[in-house]
């Protein structure tokens, strides 16, 4: 996956891994057949040559024997264009906030020249409305174009990238939509519809500072999904930005609304801080959410400030030196729950 800001939340927090690789290790990641490749967990399939791409390597990006964040790298015949599709499981799955994300990367990575030319819904496999669809021009200060496309199928995004020289953007174009038309998924059912994310106003914020409390025991359980429309289902709007040594993060919810969730996306791979209204008490619990993993914290008597979640993110909140309980999911769903790690930054 590029560019992974942060990788994994839980290292900057001072969590430990090692201990969760019980949760579905061994997973094996891909099945080639004579004509296709395969994602075995996901049941995501796509042809080996697609599109005047021919598949080159394939593998897990992390999380390894997990099955849970895997590649696969495609080239043309002259290498010149280069395709990447992924496939992984982030415990907050929204395609359109992939999108946002990756655009956010892409804009950065490539300069100011850069010209996002279409961001648009699109049909993958047959399915209208089930894809975003991505152009991106003059990167690189004009030698590259560069499109991407996203998919949410059940637990799981699927994410292509498909780069290359400027005078070959015909052939770009060409590789994305061959591989969104033939991406195949054992369930068609999975596949959700998605839109680009809309923006609109949000409420006025209270700024001050939040307290978190230490959930009881017995409280923490494997996590419901977070209350926000996700896929561009409805409008969302950004609460405040968050400012870190890393650089800046937006703070989401949804427009209109002054008590539902927030959520703070950090990377193009799956990590997002969310701040939850608490179900059976006042407050918002914190979670972060990445590929596999899910940190569990305690609740907030308010959603933190700019300047808290800044905090939370550089690693310099004692509030936050440990989550309480850390779920990590093996690729075919099932959650592993274990209390959070007691090691230090």
């Amino acid at each position: 996956m590029p560019t992974r800001a942060l990788i994994l939340l839980s290292a900057a927090l001072g969590l430990a891994m090692p201990a969760l690789a019980h949760a579905g290790e061994d997973a094996e990641a891909w099945t080639p057949t004579a004509t296709a490749l395969r994602a075995n967990a996901a049941g995501i399939s796509l042809p080996q040559t697609v599109g005047g791409l021919s598949l080159a390597k394939s593998g897990e990006a992390s999380n390894g024997g997990r099955a849970v964040d895997n590649y696969a790298q495609y080239l043309s015949q002259d290498g010149a264009v280069q395709a990447t599709l992924y496939v992984y499981m982030p415990t907050y799955a929204d395609a359109s906030l992939a999108a946002y994300m990756t655009d956010k990367a892409i804009m950065e990575r490539f300069g100011a020249k850069t010209r996002r030319t279409a961001y648009d819904s699109a049909a993958v496999a047959g399915q209208p409305g089930r894809a975003i669809r991505a152009v991106y021009d003059d990167a690189a200060d004009g030698a590259l174009t560069t499109a991407a496309g996203f998919v949410h199928a059940g637990r799981w995004i699927v994410k292509i990238r498909v780069t290359g020289p400027t005078d070959q953007r015909d052939a770009v174009l060409a590789g994305l939509d061959a591989m969104l038309a033939n991406l195949q998924v054992d369930n068609p059912a999975a596949l959700q519809a998605t839109a680009p994310a809309r923006f609109g106003a949000c409420p006025a914020a209270d700024a001050g500072d939040a307290e978190l409390a230490r959930a009881a025991p017995g409280e923490n359980a494997v996590p419901q999904a977070v209350r926000i429309p996700r896929d561009g289902k409805d409008a969302l709007c950004v609460r405040g930005t968050v400012t870190t040594a890393e650089g800046r993060y937006d703070m989401l919810q949804q427009a209109g609304r002054s008590d539902g969730a927030i959520i703070v996306p950090v990377d193009d791979s799956g990590t997002v801080l969310a701040f939850d209204p608490a179900a059976q008490a006042q407050g918002y619990k914190l979670s972060i959410h990445m590929v596999g993993q899910t940190d569990l914290y305690g609740t907030y008597d308010k959603v933190p400030s700019p300047r808290q979640v800044a905090a939370i993110l550089d690693g310099k909140d004692p509030q936050t030196a440990q989550a309480q309980a850390i779920v990590a999911y093996a690729a075919n769903g099932e959650a592993t729950m274990q209390p959070g790690s007691a090691s230090g930054r």
